[in-house]
């Protein structure tokens, strides 16, 4: 099979569907990841062991939530689920803001 036809053949059948880019949610992603990046440096920064490993347990969920959230936009683009992934991701944060002094 000639070369030019496979590739002909992957552009028409295989194309990838084009993510459907958002700069203000791009803005809000890269505050939330500054976010994340500033507090765990300030739990990287707490001596005590075991208070230290009690504020990482404790933000793990947040960071995921964020993770989740960047590889959703990154995937997928802006989408239905964007905001709902971005909610999650405030709520969480603002709930460890309000429990953990840091």
């Amino acid at each position: 099979m000639n070369f030019s036809i496979v590739k002909l053949y992957l552009k028409i059948y295989m194309a990838k569907k084009r993510r459907k880019l958002n700069k203000d949610f791009e803005r809000k992603i890269y505050s939330s990841r500054k976010n994340v990046e500033l507090v765990l440096a300030k739990i990287y920064d707490i001596d005590d062991e075991d208070i230290q490993k009690e504020y990482m347990t404790s933000f793990n969920g947040v960071a995921n939530f964020h993770d989740e959230l960047k590889e959703d936009y990154e995937q997928k683009g802006f989408n239905d689920n964007s905001e709902k992934l971005l909610r999650k991701y405030e709520n969480a944060f603002n709930l460890f803001e309000s429990e953990f002094e840091i």
